[in-house]
């Protein structure tokens, strides 16, 4: 059972906590806790070893914490996930292997798409593809998402290298709940095309980011991010096969991360607790 705690900070919160699971018979088996001493705020992730009653176990810390408070006890061992794609299959591809062979720490739901590309490799591994072409008319097609979305029990979205903007009324309805894949170290080369941006620019490191999805393009609080070298031989197609993989690696590491519940938002952060 894990349990994640995000609240006001005050002296003796540890102790608090550990003397409740003590007195609930649970037995520790890891614990981790920060304080963002700028903000006061307290986060902290518990696995215990005992199945408790969660709700009864959830009012109990409710009641030692301080106004505010948020628990969250015994999230699902297994999360519920509908993925968005386009086009660029090799996150998609990753997703779906780790999927088959239940290392993903999630189940995918379905697979939707705005182009066709990638229906056989969903049909490979048994997965429903739905394909939602996009003709300009945005509200109609984020309508047809939302009602296949709507079929299925989910708990996050990820955009596996789905290259639509999302609108501001359709991430409003999913908060916290759609990761995206980005091909930059952002906040550097936000938007489209950043490994041109990238040889342009002459840089010599390009990176990938994961990050929860907001209103503001590309904006939103960063999950994981990783960098590669690149130097000046590096072509722009150099740069993008290079890329891919670090794309790959870095949203992989994002979704174990937060199907695990080491990751909390606050305002525009995230604290990760590895």
């Amino acid at each position: 059972m894990i349990i994640v705690i995000q609240c006001a900070d005050r002296i003796g919160l540890v102790a608090a906590i550990s003397t409740l699971l003590s007195q609930k018979r649970c037995n520790i088996i890891s614990m981790q806790e920060h304080v963002d001493k700028g903000e006061q705020l307290f986060f902290m992730r518990v696995e215990i070893d005992k199945t408790e009653d969660a709700e009864e176990l959830q009012q109990a810390l409710q009641e030692i914490l301080p106004d505010g408070a948020i628990v969250k006890v015994n999230p699902e061992a297994e999360k519920k996930v509908i993925v968005l794609v386009t086009k660029e299959y090799h996150c998609l591809a990753d997703i779906l292997v780790r999927n088959y062979f239940k290392t993903l720490g999630a189940s995918v739901q379905c697979v939707i798409g705005n182009h066709n590309n990638l229906q056989n490799i969903c049909h490979r591994f048994e997965i429903p593809f739905y394909y939602i072409p996009f003709a300009g008319d945005k509200q109609g097609f984020e309508e047809a998402m939302r009602d296949i979305i709507a079929q299925y029990d989910y708990d996050y979205l990820v955009l596996a290298k789905f290259m639509q903007i999302l609108s501001a009324d359709f991430v409003g309805r999913f908060n916290k709940q759609v990761i995206n894949i980005h091909h930059s170290f952002l906040p550097a080369f936000a938007g489209a095309s950043p490994y041109r941006q990238a040889y342009e620019r002459g840089v010599k490191l390009i990176g990938a980011t994961a990050h929860y999805v907001t209103d503001q393009l590309d904006e939103g609080p960063i999950i994981a991010q990783q960098i590669i070298p690149a130097n000046h031989s590096h072509t722009v197609q150099d740069m993008v096969k290079a890329g891919k993989e670090i794309e790959t690696a870095v949203l992989a590491k994002a979704l174990k991360l937060v199907f695990d519940d080491r990751v909390f938002v606050y305002k525009n952060k995230t604290v990760v607790l590895e």
